[in-house]
């Protein structure tokens, strides 16, 4: 199973940046603070959708590596064995899946130039376009959202800028993070970008 051990993360040790890259450039420097005896929790959050990453620190910072490596050869391996192929054009990347539709619906498809597949791709080509702008506006939102409550929980203005991000108000967001650690404040406001930009239906 693929699990992102190439993922884009930043760590955090309390409300400080550890540093910010791939996971393990991040993870081993991550290491380093805590073999220093970092005082507060360090966490690691995935950039795609700020979950929390986590990784086996135990041992040296080499046994830390070795890990990842390992779990970065078993991830390729995975996808290299996918078993047996199905229907669909693989060398495309078309694969084959089974879709229940009513009656008028095939009929309407099958009279469509190109036949079914063709058709829905189409359509689906043209709903991905036409949501793009408010998919990416929700992706933000959820992201945001997950790494303030992680590391902004308790501090001022935090449920005010949770309603400011959700309403797409970007100036009021502005103003009810700015007292926060700078480096959260900055984080949070990365990750909150596409929730107030112009294609995000601002």
């Amino acid at each position: 199973m693929n699990q992102g051990y190439d993922r884009q993360c930043t760590a955090f040790a309390g409300s400080m940046r550890i540093a910010s890259g791939g996971l393990a450039e991040v993870a081993l420097a991550a290491k380093a603070v805590l073999d220093a005896g970092a005082a507060e929790p360090v966490l690691i959050f995935d950039h795609a959708d700020s979950r929390p990453v986590e990784v086996d620190f135990r041992g040296s910072a080499a046994d830390v590596a070795r890990r990842l490596e390992a779990g970065r050869a078993e991830a390729a391996a995975a996808g290299e064995d996918q078993g047996p192929r199905g229907p669909g054009r693989p060398r495309l990347g078309v694969v084959g899946r089974e879709v229940t539709l009513l009656p008028r619906h095939w009929e309407w498809l099958n009279s469509q130039p190109g036949g079914a597949s063709v058709t829905l791709r189409k359509l689906v080509e043209e709903a991905r376009r036409a949501l793009a702008g408010k998919e990416r506006r929700r992706r933000a939102q959820d992201s945001a959202y997950r790494f303030m409550t992680a590391m902004a929980g308790d501090l001022p203005g935090y449920e005010e800028a949770c309603r400011a991000l959700f309403a797409a108000d970007g100036a009021r967001f502005a103003a009810e993070v700015v007292a926060w650690p700078q480096d959260v404040r900055e984080h949070a406001r990365m990750l909150a970008e596409d929730a107030f930009g112009p294609d995000a239906g601002c």
